[in-house]
């Protein structure tokens, strides 16, 4: 699908969009080109495909649950100038 100058400005008024009148041409390209990819994925044969329903009802591949990495919050906290029960103490920020 071919457009022209004047679609182009219709599409604009219509998105209530102001155009600057040097970029027009390269509007009317960019959207010729995206037309014409939308028609090549129109002639694609999609009849001996299933339609789905939910992404969800198709088999998802999964990783095994296993521990890669060590526990490091001892080393890491040794650093830090005030701990307690393991967990980092703050500067209250909100008063």
């Amino acid at each position: 699908m071919s457009l022209d100058k004047s679609d182009v400005e219709k599409i604009a008024h219509l998105a209530r969009m102001a155009l600057d009148e040097s970029h027009i041409e390269a509007y009317v390209e960019d959207l010729g080109n995206i037309l014409n990819l939308v028609e090549q994925l129109e002639a694609a044969d999609t009849d001996a495909i299933e339609p789905m329903f939910h992404p969800l009802h198709m088999a998802q591949r999964l990783r095994g649950d296993e521990v890669t990495e060590s526990d490091c919050r001892g080393a890491n906290q040794v650093v830090a100038p005030k701990v307690e029960n393991g967990l980092y103490l703050v500067p209250k920020v909100i008063e």
